[in-house]
């Protein structure tokens, strides 16, 4: 059916009709008063969001213009970093630090598995001549369903003293908590078409006084992501460059929404659907990709035995106009992703469970009871 398509991928994500409205408001000048309220109050929004009293900066672009700007703006050429990977984004930024001249010290962890706190403790707790100058690592690893434990590598960081914690939470902010001020982050990246509820184009890097101080020695080259621009322009309520204003629109109408739901009651509905999408999954007979206790609340990887998972994507598709993501890398054909953050409802998830359900059943390689998985996802939902 033409226009019915649901996306069911961690990102872009669905957008209320509220704010696609605001979307469609004439433009406005981006140095005019009326924009600068905007700004005050998108500002205000953004640092409730983050639970922080720190700079929240917005940018015209996506979540790696956030990471990227997240590392040049606060270490100098050849500083020695830590970065964790376990998936395609952690993978990114080791490129995006190597590609700045820093000296790279990869954490690693089979994909699928969860980054070792205990092994950034271990080399930080060795770096008796501070030399390592940041944490580098992705909360929600988007590319295999991974949540990472950032409150207790962060606490492992602030004990070194030196190092700032750098956090990739482009699929979390939004949807599990991330109190930048209580856990002690340095900078956070977000992006808007995710938990935000918005499409592609804004971009955002919450930054604490410990990475201001950072700031003032640092040597990497930037311009547009140079966010000292951007914090002076945020103090008069303004941009430095000319911003995504209709993206603005769409931002204060978002960040309304989340805020009439309540932080809480956002990430409570984000643990629903991780449950009910794992509860429905494992009772049709699929594997979770996810190690087990590890699943990240914004998206269920599904690891499919024995059958293609794009073939397996692409007969959902085509039959219900729902859209799953597929694997990355080595994980194509291998995995399924389910997204279930931002603007997402019970019904969404349960819509999702019952579609992959029916196509397993036409294929003939439905494996367990019939409505199972719907079954089992709907118990989870009433919980």
């Amino acid at each position: 059916m033409q226009d019915k398509l649901t996306l069911m991928i961690p990102g872009p994500t669905p957008v209320p009709e509220t704010v696609l409205l605001a979307l469609g408001r004439h433009p406005i000048g981006h140095r005019s008063a009326d924009f600068q309220k905007i700004v005050k109050r998108t500002t205000e929004q953004l640092q409730w969001l983050h639970q922080t009293s720190n700079d929240v900066l917005v940018l015209t672009g996506s979540g790696t213009a956030a990471m990227e700007a997240g590392i040049i703006n606060f270490l100098s050429k050849g500083d020695k970093v830590l970065c964790g990977d376990n998936g395609k984004f952690g993978e990114r930024w080791v490129k995006v630090a190597q590609a700045y001249g820093l000296d790279v010290q990869v954490i690693k962890a089979e994909w699928g598995q969860p980054l070792d706190p205990e092994a950034f403790r271990a080399a930080l707790e060795a770096d008796t001549a501070k030399a390592i100058k940041a944490v580098i690592l992705t909360h929600s690893e988007t590319s295999t369903g991974v949540i990472n434990d950032l409150e207790t590598i962060a606490r492992h960081v602030r004990a070194h003293g030196t190092a700032l914690t750098i956090a990739d939470c482009v699929t979390s902010l939004g949807a599990t908590n991330v109190p930048m001020d209580a856990w002690g982050l340095d900078v956070v990246g977000s992006g808007s078409q995710k938990g935000y509820m918005m499409p592609p184009g804004l971009a955002f890097v919450a930054v604490s006084d410990k990475a201001w101080e950072a700031y003032k020695h640092a040597d990497l080259p930037k311009f547009y992501l140079d966010l000292g621009k951007y914090r002076k322009s945020a103090k008069a309520d303004s941009n430095p460059f000319t911003p995504a204003i209709n993206l603005y629109f769409a931002l204060e109408a978002s960040l309304e929404i989340m805020q009439k739901e309540g932080l809480e009651a956002i990430f409570s509905r984000h643990a629903r659907h991780r449950a009910a999408a794992q509860a429905g999954m494992k009772a049709i007979g699929l594997p979770l990709y996810a190690a087990e206790g590890h699943g990240s609340p914004a998206i269920t990887a599904v690891a499919p035995e024995g059958i293609d998972a794009e073939a397996l994507r692409k007969a959902v598709k085509d039959r219900f106009d729902i859209l799953l993501a597929g694997g990355q890398d080595h994980l194509k054909g291998k995995v399924f992703r389910i997204g279930h953050l931002g603007f997402v409802c019970d019904r969404d998830v349960l819509t999702a469970v019952a579609a992959i359900e029916a196509t397993l059943q036409g294929l003939g390689l439905h494996k367990g009871t019939t409505g199972a998985g719907v079954a089992a996802a709907a118990a989870a939902l009433s919980q």
